[in-house]
């Protein structure tokens, strides 16, 4: 399957916990985390939800 590589460039403060959630669900946390995923559509749903706070690495 393939993978997808997303990089955390924003900070979860002042962020709904819900937001703060989903970060730890995708392996991220701190501003300069990367975290490599398959890329299943409920991953990209996750990625949609915070995408004001990270980046797609291709």
């Amino acid at each position: 399957m393939a993978k997808i590589t997303v990089r955390q460039v924003g900070s979860p403060i002042r962020r709904t916990k819900d937001q703060r959630a989903t970060l730890v669900g995708l392996g991220l946390g701190r501003i300069g985390r990367t975290s490599t995923l398959e890329d299943t559509p409920s991953v990209r749903g996750m990625i949609a939800k915070v995408r004001h706070m990270v980046a797609v690495v291709e």
